[in-house]
């Protein structure tokens, strides 16, 4: 099983080896997707994780029992496509790949697999076409 999920961390268990815990002791695999942890303040990590379900959920256990805060995502990237150009720059600016316009019929496509929620291409379009969505 695949999960998104965004962790919050209080200022004071910032410092927690998260990643080496959760795959030493609940044999999940973690892919850090976005980051903002600095000592002595409140954090978050995006995090993709891989692992059977039933360890997913003891690895969840153990992080709330420590005072991170767990939060699944679900996110969609959506644009005016009837506005939108094809210009390619929302393309240009996504580093995963996970916009592209190719040959050929060179209009955008949208990869939900590679997004990482980075929100460049709410930045790159010129038309301000974009928005991202966040659920729980």
């Amino acid at each position: 099983m695949i999960k998104k999920i965004v962790l919050t961390f209080p200022a004071d268990v910032v410092e927690l080896p998260v990643t080496y815990i959760l795959a030493k002791e609940y044999d999940v695999q973690s892919n850090i997707l976005k980051a903002s942890i600095e000592a002595g303040q409140t954090g978050t990590l995006f995090l993709e994780l891989k692992a059977e379900e039933d360890n997913l959920n003891k690895a969840f256990a153990y992080l709330k029992e420590k005072g991170v805060e767990v939060s699944p995502i679900a996110s969609r990237i959506s644009y005016d496509e009837k506005s939108c150009i094809q210009c390619g720059n929302c393309a240009a600016a996504c580093n995963p790949q996970a916009l592209s316009i190719e040959k050929p019929d060179w209009e955008l496509k949208f990869d939900t697999e590679k997004c990482i929620l980075c929100k460049l291409c709410l930045v790159a379009c010129p038309l301000k076409l974009f928005k991202i969505e966040f659920s729980e």
